[in-house]
């Protein structure tokens, strides 16, 4: 793969977690033994990302401080012959920058902030509040790229199967002809209510981008909220003609939105079962719960 550059959008106020997130980042929440964020970060490093732009904002000090070195804790666990690897976020050859998002202006302002650091490349999107968990060899991202570069695309989206009575909380494409694994769309409607969504197939976080996008970005007029969105900048692509494409999730991999508080229990509740040290006994704790409450 020729992509070797992501952007993580972490701006969001994170308000349908709080309080939660009256004083910590959602993306620091731990999901196992990790926050979000080095989730998000383990998954683009296991599928060739060096270079990492976090879009950050008040209040996400702490996304920084957690990327950055700690010598001192390094010194302090290996003097007592415990083991740092995991620690070790900034392996060989990967660099963390950062830019902030000034004022909530939406997920397309985002991704503007990184023109600069993107140049004439493609890059990859991945919002840092969702986790994509995958255990095939080639994950999603992998995937989306390869299909990105084949098709000389504009923008290549990744999706998942969704209910139709959950359209409205996702954005949704409507494919050209029959959607196979990758496949041309011609709109992205946000968020449609059940009966208006074009397919079941939404937008799974992850998107691959040439430098097209920003052009798209700056013709493209405020939406909900009056912010600047990346369906409608998309929207703006179709209209100019440019090819965007989707890559479906394969079966065996889950989209973890850790964005309400019902979804960040799922997220906790499945990777402590498929913990390798403790996940036998955290599923006996949880059949004895339930027994209890049946």
């Amino acid at each position: 793969m020729t992509v070797r550059k992501v952007v993580l959008p972490v701006a969001g106020l994170g308000t349908r977690l709080l309080p939660a997130t009256k004083s910590q980042p959602k993306e620091m929440l731990p999901v196992g033994c990790k926050p979000v964020v080095q989730h998000v970060v383990d998954e683009m490093m296991a599928q060739g990302m060096k270079q990492f732009l976090f879009v950050t904002s008040r209040k996400k000090r702490s996304i920084e401080d957690y990327f950055d070195d700690d010598p001192e804790l390094s010194t302090a666990l290996a003097a007592k012959g415990q083991s740092v690897d995991e620690l070790e976020c900034g392996a060989e050859g990967i660099n963390f920058y950062y830019v902030r998002q000034r004022r909530a202006c939406g997920n397309g302002d985002a991704v503007r902030l990184a023109a600069e650091f993107v140049g004439g490349e493609s890059f990859v999107v991945g919002f840092g509040d969702t986790i994509i968990y995958s255990p095939h060899q080639h994950q999603v991202v992998e995937r989306m790229v390869a299909a990105h570069e084949l098709h000389g695309a504009s923008a290549t989206i990744g999706v998942c199967e969704v209910p139709y009575t959950a359209s409205s909380k996702y954005g949704i494409v409507q494919p050209v002809g029959e959607p196979g694994e990758s496949f041309a769309i011609e709109n992205i409607v946000e968020k449609p209510r059940p009966e208006e969504a074009p397919s079941n197939l939404a937008v799974a976080a992850r998107y691959v981008f040439s430098p097209d996008i920003f052009a798209a970005l700056e013709a493209t007029e405020p939406g909900m909220g009056g912010e600047l969105w990346l369906a409608d900048a998309i929207g703006v692509l179709l209209a100019q003609g440019k090819k965007v494409r989707c890559v479906r999730m394969q079966k065996g991999e889950q989209r973890y939105d850790i964005g309400t508080p019902l979804s960040y229990y799922k997220a906790c509740a499945d990777f402590a079962i498929a913990d390798s040290r403790y996940g036998e006994e955290f599923c006996a704790y949880l059949r004895q719960k339930l027994g209890e409450m049946a």
